[in-house]
């Protein structure tokens, strides 16, 4: 097949009443961008008469069993025999005379190029005021927190890239969640990202859209935390152990007071069971980690990789033996306080400042040596 200079995917589900007008406007986009090109429209199953219009104007269709947007994108992008492949939707709201800017920025050297329509433009109606003010602006300022990404605009649906950077990507998701699947994946794999302006028109079908805002936006939220698991896990985890672990020795001594409040074991069971709960939260960390870059989900990180070289089965093994017998010396002193009192009554206070330490490392240890196993166990194929 000889290979052309751009081909656009249009995903497609009953489409009739935009459709053709969508393929026209983008095969003069084509033609005014003097370069070779081909529109496809891949479709999800439309019983609206789409498929024929397709054809009659001239698009090359792929048919797409499996239900969703990003499968429906997916299909079209592996088929497509252009260098370069821009995707739109076929509901006449995004301007496809913008096709140069696109294409300028990837001969300048970009993988991915994002189309920003608050730079653009939003016309009046063409996006509902909860996805302009809240869900956009919110998920966008989390994708470039979490990533660190400089895309302004996380959920515009008109995009264009490389096709060889978007087989290095290994896109997994179907549904709505896929377009931020497709920039995180291109940022964790250190492809160069750029955005360009572009507008947004109201919707010209007189049906509903199929996105579903709080549905897709959880979709989009839960996929972004998935694919980092330090915000998800690590970060909240290593608070929860700091945090713990300070109160911990701030109480172990005595009771203290800030004021009027009194702090004593009470508060000491706590501390130390949210010292726990973050070192139980870290272990996640580091599993979801390597299970994500050995299943393919997330790249491979040679830094992290280093860190089984230095940090490996026997080494988990020896931490936590010595929590253990740490934790059993504890409390066999513990147990030799009672006997002094002739194991009868004593200051609960006093024995929990005992026990409670020696249970908190007992814990400790055994957490640490079984995580060090199925840590072993997960890395197996990375090493």
């Amino acid at each position: 097949m000889t290979s052309l200079a751009i081909s656009i995917v249009m995903p497609c589900l009953n489409e009739a009443e935009t459709l053709a007008v969508c393929i026209r406007k983008a095969l003069a986009a084509i033609t005014a961008s003097g370069v070779s090109g081909e529109i496809i429209i891949a479709d999800n199953g439309s019983t609206d008469g789409s498929l024929a219009i397709a054809a009659a104007e001239g698009a090359r269709i792929v048919n797409v069993p499996i239900r969703g947007y990003g499968a429906a994108l997916f299909a079209g992008f592996e088929a497509a025999h252009g260098k370069y492949i821009l995707m739109a939707d076929a509901d006449d709201s995004y301007d496809f005379s913008h096709l140069p800017r696109f294409l300028a920025a990837l001969d300048a050297g970009a993988d991915l190029v994002v189309g920003n329509r608050f730079q653009g433009g939003i016309k009046p109606g063409a996006m509902p005021l909860l996805h302009r003010y809240l869900g956009n602006p919110v998920l966008s300022y989390l994708g470039r927190l979490l990533f660190r990404i400089p895309v302004g605009d996380f959920h515009c649906g008109i995009r264009a890239f490389r096709k060889d950077a978007f087989l290095r990507m290994n896109l997994r998701t179907t549904g709505m969640e896929f377009a931020s699947e497709m920039i995180v994946k291109s940022s964790l794999l250190g492809q160069k990202i750029t955005e360009v302006p572009t507008t947004l028109s109201p919707d010209g079908r007189s049906r509903a859209p199929h996105l579903r805002t709080w549905r897709d936006g959880w979709r989009h939220l839960r996929f972004l935390l998935l694919y980092s698991p330090r915000w998800l896990f690590l970060y909240p985890g290593l608070a929860a152990t700091l945090v713990g672990f300070l109160v911990t020795i701030w109480l172990l001594p005595a009771k203290r007071a800030i004021g009027s409040v009194h702090f004593d074991v009470d508060t000491l069971t706590c501390a130390i069971g949210l010292m726990l709960i973050g070192v139980h939260i870290s272990v996640f960390a580091v599993s979801a980690k390597v299970f994500g870059m050995r299943e393919g989900f997330l790249p491979d990180d040679p830094k992290f990789q280093r860190l089984f070289l230095y940090f490996q089965l026997e080494s988990g093994l020896l931490l936590g033996i010595f929590f253990l017998l740490a934790g059993f010396i504890a409390m066999a002193y513990a147990v030799v306080v009672w006997r002094q009192a002739s194991f009868g009554n004593i200051s609960p206070t006093h024995m929990l400042r005992l026990v409670l330490p020696a249970a908190a490392s007992l814990m400790l240890g055994v957490e640490i040596v079984f995580s060090s196993f199925f840590l072993s166990l997960l890395g197996m194929r990375n090493r």
